[in-house]
């Protein structure tokens, strides 16, 4: 095995995992047929390109494919020369395909070097022909998957006939083993009749057999002498227009059977022939295996490509859903923003008590003596004789955590229907319930504000750093400096009108020269910033833990082999087969 082909087998090994690694959970548009396409690839390289590869040396497998009643098991019959398949009229007629090898060969197809999945099972030729309607084993539907090896001295070295199930067949699975087949086959014998050579599943085969390079020979089956000729050029113009025009085709004369059941030698001496010549001849079989392995490498490099948009949609579908979760809760916090900064949650019961805590009724009659007013109303509140402050504080946390909550199981209630809208949402959501808050919402939401709250006298304590400002934060007292604060940080009337306008907003001017002649002006616009940033970034991140209830539903679609990794293994395939290609196969010591 040269350098070029172990690197080749590598990058088919990285091409294999990454297509094993591949999810494909949605149910998206398209996604059954790139289902189909990943399961037919694996297959692709464990019956064929992998083990073609790694022997480029191995029998040539051909594959006798075609309709229903096309006479495949027949002619393989009439190729070997003994009945050795089931003929007749009761279909499928072939359940288990046959394997015909010669002697020597059968270590080849003993292993599980070739078609891994199929059972293999050792049959016999009897040494008293039957008829071709009771040769080979009994059909059991019980043993599909599984092939019969028959190895018989008619059978030409370094070529294995394989009777292949109908491509048509009424039974799934027997179809499903037929395209099996076909795909592990080094070249094809596909047989139809003069009735039905026009029909659409062969021609589907073939085209597919086109696409992929495989070396075809066509057997025009059961043909009246009279029509011979205006059928097979009919033949010729058809595959030649599907880029099968080189393909040898054999026409077998519509004849009797003999007492066997069995085709005169001569009705298929010419395919007989022309397999035993490719058998015999060692450059050949190097030239078609490699043409084969070429075109099936070049197909799974495609296939995988088309995977990978699959993929690509899979995730981009995902993602959709995450965007849709994100903005419903992105909305969320940005009405919490607008609450809590246009006035409205100083609104009713916070705009009361913090009314009664300043006492600012007549604050607009001049603004000289303010200073002096608002000091002798807050030495009032500290005597107690207003309300106390922690009445104003407890209304501003019950109004914040009623905003909060309340917006987040809009958030939950919005994003549910909207996920559920889509079918790849729909499933993703099969058995789960989101639609409404996280138990714990309320909890949380709690805690938030309470840490909000201790973070404000954190940074009112970092401000007064100097004695005076100490001084003075202690003779209004700490908490009635946090409380103004957060009427500021929430002060912005733009939600108010007429006299809660007059009220929160002047009250909300008092408050900050209250504390702009404690800390300074700048000072003040900085804490009651820092305190806004702080208290939406809070916000943010607990509706970000509320979104991130779809992350065990959204992430693992995004898990395995993305896009990128498919493509690049398909490529790095293509590069390195390019490199075999040109590598002698018919030289033994090329591959010492």
């Amino acid at each position: 095995m040269t350098d070029a082909t172990i690197a080749a087998l590598e990058r088919l090994e990285a091409l294999r995992r990454a297509l094993e690694e591949t999810r494909l959970p949605l149910a998206v548009e398209g996604v059954d047929a790139a289902r189909d396409l990943r399961r037919r690839a694996l297959a692709q390289i464990d019956d064929y390109v992998e083990p073609r590869l790694a022997n480029l040396d191995a029998p040539l497998l051909a594959v006798v494919g075609g309709s229903t009643g096309a006479g495949k098991s027949t002619l393989v019959n009439a190729i070997v020369g003994l009945p050795v398949t089931r003929t007749g009229v009761i279909r499928p007629t072939t359940r288990q395909p046959i394997l015909l090898h010669a002697p020597s060969d059968r270590g080849w197809f003993a292993s599980t070097r070739i078609l891994p999945e199929l059972a293999r099972i050792t049959g016999t030729v009897r040494q008293t022909p039957q008829p071709a309607s009771a040769a080979g084993d009994e059909p059991d539907a019980t043993r599909i998957g599984s092939v019969v090896l028959v190895g018989d001295e008619r059978v030409p070295a370094d070529l294995a006939i394989v009777d292949a199930p109908d491509l048509d067949s009424v039974a799934d699975e027997n179809r499903a083993l037929a395209g099996q087949l076909l795909a592990a086959a080094d070249l094809w014998l596909f047989v139809t009749t003069a009735n039905r050579y026009a029909d659409a599943v062969p021609w589907a085969a073939l085209d597919d057999a086109a696409g992929r390079d495989v070396t075809v020979g066509v057997v025009l089956n059961r043909v009246p002498a009279s029509s011979a000729g205006e059928v097979e050029d009919d033949l010729r113009r058809m595959l030649g227009e599907r880029g099968l025009g080189a393909a040898p085709i054999f026409t077998v004369v519509e004849s009797p059977l003999d007492e066997l059941g069995m085709l005169a030698p001569d009705a298929v001496a010419a395919i007989r022939g022309w397999l035993v010549g490719i058998a015999g001849d060692r450059a050949e079989r190097a030239r078609i295996a490699g043409r084969t392995l070429a075109g099936a490498a070049s197909r799974l490099a495609a296939t995988t490509r088309e995977v990978a948009v699959a993929r690509a949609a899979q995730v981009a579908a995902a993602d959709e859903l995450d965007r849709i979760v994100a903005t419903r809760y992105d909305d969320a916090a940005d009405r919490i923003h607008a609450a809590t900064s246009d006035g409205t949650l100083l609104r009713g019961e916070v705009l009361a008590r913090w009314q009664d805590f300043v006492g600012t009724s007549d604050v607009f009659r001049t603004i000289e003596g303010w200073f002096s007013r608002t000091r002798d109303r807050v030495g009032a509140f500290l005597q107690g004789r207003p309300a106390p402050v922690v009445q104003v504080e407890t209304a501003i946390e019950h109004g914040l955590h009623a905003v909060v909550v309340d917006e987040a199981g809009g958030a939950a209630g919005d994003a549910w229907q909207r996920v559920r809208a889509t079918q790849a949402g729909r499933q993703l959501t099969a058995g789960v319930d989101l639609s409404r808050e996280g138990d714990d919402v309320a909890g949380r939401t709690s805690r938030l504000v309470r840490e909000w709250q201790a973070a404000l006298v954190q940074r009112i304590s970092d401000q007064a750093g100097d004695r005076r400002v100490k001084a003075r934060v202690l003779s209004l007292g700490l908490n009635a400096v946090t409380v103004t604060l957060m009427v500021i940080v929430f002060a912005s009337t733009g939600g108010l009108t007429g006299g809660e306008l007059a009220i929160a907003g002047g009250s909300a001017v008092v408050g900050q020269k209250l504390l702009e002649t404690v800390f300074g002006e700048d000072a003040v616009r900085r804490m009651a910033k820092d305190a806004r940033d702080d208290l939406d970034e809070r916000v943010r991140a607990l509706l970000a833990e509320e979104a991130a209830r779809y992350a065990p539903l959204l992430d693992p679609v995004r898990e395995g082999a993305s896009a990128t990794d498919l493509e690049d293994a398909s490529h790095a395939l293509e590069r390195a087969m390019a490199t075999v290609a040109t590598e002698p196969l018919d030289e033994p010591e090329a591959r010492a």
